[in-house]
């Protein structure tokens, strides 16, 4: 078999579509391609390299015929579909907390830790969209200089919630400006024109379990198990892309001309930094674009040795798609899609 047949589980939500666009922008090399959903979704069409795919249901007999799985879905559904994936041979990429910080699985950023992959036993984990761009920025720095600590305070959009809450922030937007209450339902409060320094699930001590993911994720990625990582996350009613404010302390000084150099020469990133014509990275200039932006890099004069800066990356690109798909190259390329025993021949639908 000369490529891999895959699978996107979730194809219909707002990672899946995006996955989609990526598949077909970089050309990966398929066999076949199939999209399952929820049921409310089953039965819809969707264009991909102008063919009308029909979506399925998400059952495990799917898997059967499936070398490679991209799953975009609540924790549920990730937990039982990669594992009965992995039972039916098929490797699966999963966007979801469930296997991100379990020892067996890779969490992986290819510009990172892509030789992780070969340690893969089924399941693959993507960071989540907060972690990601930073990783790469505290990975291109750190060839200067070991890391002391970071801290990092986060502006995130509502696609990292879902298509749901981006409809509800258009929703609110609208009732704003018609006097109207808004109606809240992703959130426990409003979105729009508002900020909500809550992303994921409060937890003992008073930290989010996105705040915990950023501190876990970073030491797992960057091979660091005990590197200091202090995160505040903020919902802000913005479309698409995550931004970031980031404060690291090295343990010898880097001069902003030096970190500007280091963070241009690492693959992945822009650096858009020049206050004199107002350069800078925003989220409306990320959009839609695989790169994470890094500007405003500076001296940090709280910190010992330490520099400020600001990110910008898509969250559903890099954030999510785009580094599941990267993943998959490297799979691919490292010819480790056979995964376990040969696949029975088909397994009968429900």
């Amino acid at each position: 078999m000369a490529h891999p047949r895959v699978t996107i589980v979730g194809a219909t939500g707002a990672v899946g579509k995006v996955a989609l666009t990526v598949l077909e922008e970089r050309a990966f090399p398929m066999e076949s391609l199939r999209l399952t959903a929820s049921p409310r979704s089953v039965g819809r069409t969707v264009t991909f390299k102008g063919e009308e795919l029909t979506v399925e249901a998400t059952t495990p007999a799917v898997f059967a015929e499936s070398d490679i799985a991209f799953i975009s879905a609540n924790d549920d559904i990730s937990r039982d579909m990669a594992l009965a994936a992995k039972e039916r041979g098929c490797v699966v990429i999963d966007d979801s907390g469930v296997w991100r910080m379990d020892p067996e699985v890779p969490l992986v950023v290819p510009e990172i830790n892509a030789d992780d992959v070969d340690a893969h036993n089924g399941i693959l984990a993507i960071p989540n969209c907060s972690t990601t761009p930073l990783v790469m920025a505290l990975d291109a720095l750190r060839q200067a200089s070991p890391i002391r600590r970071v801290i990092a305070a986060t502006y995130q959009s509502v696609t990292g919630t879902g298509s749901a809450a981006l409809a509800e922030l258009e929703e609110q937007s609208r009732d704003y400006f018609a006097g109207n209450e808004a109606r809240t339902d992703q959130y426990p409060h409003p979105i729009a024109f508002n900020l909500l320094p809550h992303v994921g699930s409060f937890r003992d001590g008073g930290h989010t379990s996105e705040e915990m993911k950023m501190l876990n994720e970073t030491r797992k990625i960057l091979h660091e198990p005990g590197l200091p990582v202090s995160a505040t996350c903020v919902r802000v009613p913005v479309r698409v892309c995550h931004s970031e404010a980031v404060n690291i302390e090295f343990e010898r000084p880097i001069s902003p001309g030096e970190a500007r150099e280091l963070l241009a020469n690492y693959p992945g990133i822009v650096v858009v930094d020049d206050p004199a014509t107002n350069a800078y990275p925003m989220p409306l200039d990320g959009e839609g674009k695989d790169e994470v932006f890094v500007g405003r890099i500076r001296e940090d004069v709280a910190l010992p040795n330490g520099l400020a800066l600001w990110l910008v990356s898509d969250n559903l690109r890099k954030g999510a798609a785009t580094n599941a798909v990267q993943i998959a190259e490297e799979v691919v390329a490292r010819g480790l899609w056979r995964y376990g025993a040969a696949k029975p021949a088909v397994e009968a639908t429900a």
